[in-house]
């Protein structure tokens, strides 16, 4: 028995409706009812409820309403089913309905535990794919960077965090399937249904769906063809660099992972499917690597050359081209960029630029995130000499800047 059933107060705020809802999606099943006045329920395991069921009353005027639904209460949260119901039921029978996300990773470490650094890698690559999907419900685009960012982050705002559960290292996440997303910022983070202003939280989790949805068919088109003609393709479906960058938190380091949504069938309207599920390997990191350079690569990103001096260098991830920072040493801005190599062997070559103090020309797209610069499917051009030849420019030939940051977390 919870606190839950504890008072009167606490029994008239359980919809019998929405608790009937969550009992079938936890494993019961109704084994009889009647119309508006009760719905009788076997638990898992019970085909019949001959061996034990129970009744959840509908009609709140009946006056055995509260005795019924105190029994209900007892009998779902017993020691039998503490476990589900703390972990399914009981988080969710006092929140307006909800939509579930799974986000698992299994690891070599024991079964629910994960290494510190992967888990909030994994936390961080939840909340990524969500927030890339929010931004394709807006409109569908090969790279986003800042772009309808505050409407996703209005999404987030509403979606709660449930706890993990054994089997592998799970992260939950309840989106709202009954509210509006503004379109533009209010006073409300969260409005009611109907507003004009806004889009509907379960057509942006659709659209998250369908983003996941396309960017796993991309990667088994590209497994059966060696093309990334899906990825390409499945922009229109919400495919873009943001999402294959989520995802790729999730694989990497993984023995195995996967994404499960579960619509809430209380929520208004029909969900596109009740249960969704898709599952990725650590062969999908390289795949999802080379597709996001290939998304960021948008076509009106500008091509550029840069001549500068290796001053960062990213921890290299096994099958990663590898990131380094560049400081501009020929005066023309940007200053300092960050490049995304198209070709792993060149990392080697800047690897070498940097313990020798020498000079290097790189070109790629350029792209802005914020404050910081990119060059991605880049290339490594040449090495142009030592840098003592560039002292005469005013920039320091060696050593950290003040106040760089580390690329080794970079995602």
């Amino acid at each position: 028995m919870t606190d839950l059933a504890s008072t009167e107060l606490d029994l008239w705020r359980v919809d019998p409706e929405r608790l009937t809802s969550l009992l079938i999606e936890a494993g019961w099943h109704i084994v009889g009812r009647r119309s508006g006045i009760y719905n009788r329920l076997a638990p898992p395991g019970e085909v019949d409820g001959r061996l034990g069921s129970f009744v959840v009353p509908l009609d709140r005027e009946a006056p055995e309403f509260i005795e019924l639904m105190q029994n209900v209460m007892r009998q779902a949260s017993s020691p039998t089913y503490k476990s589900l119901w703390a972990r399914a039921i009981a988080p969710r029978l006092f929140t307006e309905p909800t939509d579930e996300f799974r986000f698992r990773k299994e690891s070599a470490a024991p079964s629910g535990l994960i290494s510190w650094r992967d888990g909030e890698r994994l936390i961080s690559s939840a909340r990524k794919t969500l927030v890339a999907g929010a931004k394709s419900h807006m409109a569908p685009d090969r790279h986003f960077g800042n772009k309808h960012g505050q409407f996703a982050n209005r999404y987030l705002d509403a979606v709660m965090m449930g706890q993990t559960e054994p089997g592998g290292y799970i992260v939950k996440a309840f989106a709202p399937s009954a509210s509006t997303v503004p379109l533009r910022r209010t006073s409300d983070p969260v409005l009611d249904v109907g507003s004009a202003a806004g889009a509907s939280s379960r057509d942006v989790s659709q659209s998250v769906v369908r983003a996941l949805g396309a960017t796993v068919e991309a990667i088994q088109h590209y497994r059966t063809s060696g093309s990334f003609a899906g990825f390409d393709e499945g922009v229109r479906y919400g495919v873009s660099y943001e999402m294959a960058r989520a995802i790729l938190g999730i694989t990497e380091n993984s023995d195995g992972s996967d994404i499960t949504v579960e619509w809430d069938l209380s929520g208004p309207g029909n969900a596109e499917e009740s249960y969704s599920r898709y599952e990725f390997s650590g062969g999908d990191t390289p795949i999802l690597e080379k597709a996001a350079h290939r998304l960021a690569a948008a076509a009106e990103s500008s091509s550029i050359s840069v001549v500068g001096r290796v001053h960062l260098l990213a921890r290299k991830e096994v099958g990663s081209p590898g990131v380094f920072g560049v400081e501009n040493l020929k005066g023309n801005q940007p200053k300092k960029v960050r490049v995304r190599l198209a070709d792993e062997e060149e990392y080697h070559e800047a690897i070498r630029a940097y313990d020798e103090n020498l000079a290097v020309q790189v070109s790629g797209n350029l792209e802005r995130e914020g404050n910081l610069h990119w060059l991605y499917n880049a290339h490594l051009v040449r090495t142009v000499g030592h840098l003592d030849s560039f002292a005469a420019a005013g920039r320091p030939a060696s050593g950290e800047l003040r106040g760089q940051i580390s690329l080794d977390d970079l995602d």
